[in-house]
């Protein structure tokens, strides 16, 4: 049994802490927290949004777990041309990718979940030509018994008008990302092309001053 939860969409008080996505950055869409009962499966989800269809033979992706604040991040996933598990890694064979690329989804899961499988697990994604790497985080928690159920209705109403809100918002400020950022990227090429002709000219044929 597996439980997740999602602080933001669930109280509406949060809705104006909402932050505007950076017009350099691919946008990474995970929850910051993820309880999970021991034993049980968990699917830790990662979604991103890129102004580039994905394109498999230059995608790549990277997840990676760290035991604690000053731990090292240890690589346990990868996509490069196709899933490839890390032969030697803490979770042995209980990690299967279960996302979608092609779908904007670079999500697995985790079975029978272990106590010493908390802590927190990094998402990295490039989508060339997309110049900028993703990065989500999750927290895993993982408890021994399951909390008793409670009438959640209303945080379930609230949660999807807020979520639907959010989701729109988001939406126009990718859609306006992309725009400004492919314009960037072209100016930027522009840029690079004039300076390697100047150099070029410069090389190859003297001033007028000095014939």
């Amino acid at each position: 049994m597996m439980m997740m939860i999602i602080g933001p969409l669930l109280n509406p008080s949060l809705a104006p802490s909402l932050t505007v996505p950076s017009i350099q950055a691919m946008e990474v869409m995970a929850p910051p927290t993820i309880y999970a009962l021991n034993g049980s499966s968990i699917r830790l989800t990662c979604t991103f949004n890129s102004c580039y269809q994905v394109e498999k033979k230059q995608f790549s992706l990277n997840w990676t777990y760290q035991g604690c604040d000053n731990c090292t991040e240890e690589l346990f996933l990868q996509f490069k041309l196709k899933v490839m598990p890390m032969e030697e890694n803490r979770f042995g064979d209980r990690i299967e990718f279960t996302g979608n690329p092609s779908k904007n989804d670079v999500s697995f899961t985790l079975r029978n979940v272990q106590l010493e499988d908390e802590g927190t697990y990094h998402c990295y994604v490039m989508n060339p030509p997309d110049r900028h790497k993703g990065h989500g985080k999750i927290q895993l928690r993982v408890i021994t018994e399951e909390p008793p159920e409670r009438d959640s209705t209303v945080a379930v109403i609230v949660g999807a008008t807020v979520g639907g809100f959010l989701a729109v918002v988001i939406l126009a400020l990718v859609a306006v990302k992309c725009v400004r950022r492919k314009k960037q990227q072209r100016l930027n090429t522009d840029d690079q092309k004039t300076e390697e002709e100047g150099k070029t000219d410069g090389e190859g044929n003297p001033e007028e001053g000095a014939k």
